[in-house]
């Protein structure tokens, strides 16, 4: 049995087909309230976890007027999930199937689906081995093409030496790590940053995924173009598509986004002003944007 959070939502412990034991957050209306409405299903960012979608998952699911059932996955290696001993399992594929692996057992036949960063990148393979999975995808700040300059920060600030000693000193690194692209927040905005990305052990913040994921960057070779999913893109085509960039993003080219929605002619773009590499999805208008996208779906 699912075990209740006063937050809003509830815990869901699953099996991974190789044995791991992973979490979800499952925010979930009456069966009445939703209406036979799909539900949204988040996937975060390569280190990243459920708290990401906590603010949006509330809003979705406490919606007046159209409130969505709302699942957000821990990764394997992130959040409340087991660390995987075979760090050679932090990939693309593993983590793909862990994902159809949550909507068997969480009993979902098809859903809506929002990836951010890698998050989206699973999306893309999704696309092209489990479309029936699929009703519509929304991708925060990824496409196929990801700009080695913007992994190149991500790889230095994971990697950094850096540790916080307390959650005051968390909040200071993370606004100093992502001020410059995160022009739109404020100082309460970063604690709540530091909140998502660390947990607390014994009163001190300690980064919340599995070292090994951020140690695996140093060894990609970023002096030549990562590469590429168009191929799996073209398999996203065929939903409905709404995609996310950061106005200061250096992840997601503006070339790139322009491509997809050239091969996506039905793409719905949403700029988020003053927000860097993964925007905060609970602000700005971005909620109002998805609420819209939302409403056309099933």
């Amino acid at each position: 049995m699912p075990d209740t959070d006063a937050g809003g939502f509830q815990e869901r412990f699953y099996t991974s087909s190789d044995g791991l034991t992973l979490y979800a957050r499952d925010y979930q209306p009456a069966e009445t309230a939703t209406a036979g409405r799909l539900p949204v299903i988040c996937l975060p960012g390569l280190t990243r976890n459920t708290r990401d979608f906590h603010p949006l998952a509330l809003l979705l699911s406490r919606d007046i007027t159209a409130p969505r059932r709302v699942i957000a996955l821990d990764s394997r290696g992130r959040g409340n999930s087991a660390w995987d001993e075979n760090k050679a399992n932090y990939n693309l594929a593993i983590e793909a199937g862990d994902v159809v692996t949550a909507c068997a057992a969480l009993g979902v036949e098809q859903a809506i689906f929002i990836g951010t960063s890698r998050g989206g990148l699973i999306l893309h393979l999704i696309a092209a081995t489990r479309p029936d999975l699929l009703e519509a995808v929304i991708l925060n700040d990824i496409g196929p093409v990801v700009e080695t300059e913007g992994l190149a920060r991500i790889r230095d600030y994971l990697n950094s030496d850096r540790r916080p000693d307390d959650w005051n000193a968390a909040a200071d690194i993370v606004k100093e790590n992502h001020c410059a692209s995160f022009t739109a927040l404020e100082e309460e905005d970063w604690r709540e940053m530091a909140l998502a990305l660390y947990r607390d052990v014994g009163g001190r913040p300690v980064a919340d995924f599995d070292p090994a994921i951020a140690e695996a960057l140093k060894s990609v070779d970023l002096s030549r173009p990562l590469p590429d999913l168009w191929a799996q893109f073209d398999s996203l085509c065929r939903f409905p598509l709404m995609l996310i960039r950061g106005e200061n993003t250096s992840l997601l080219s503006k070339e790139t986004a322009d491509e997809m929605a050239r091969r996506h002619p039905n793409l719905i773009l949403h700029a988020a002003e003053g927000q860097g590499h993964a925007p905060l999805l609970h602000r700005g208008g971005i909620p109002t944007a998805i609420r819209a996208f939302l409403a056309s779906c099933r």
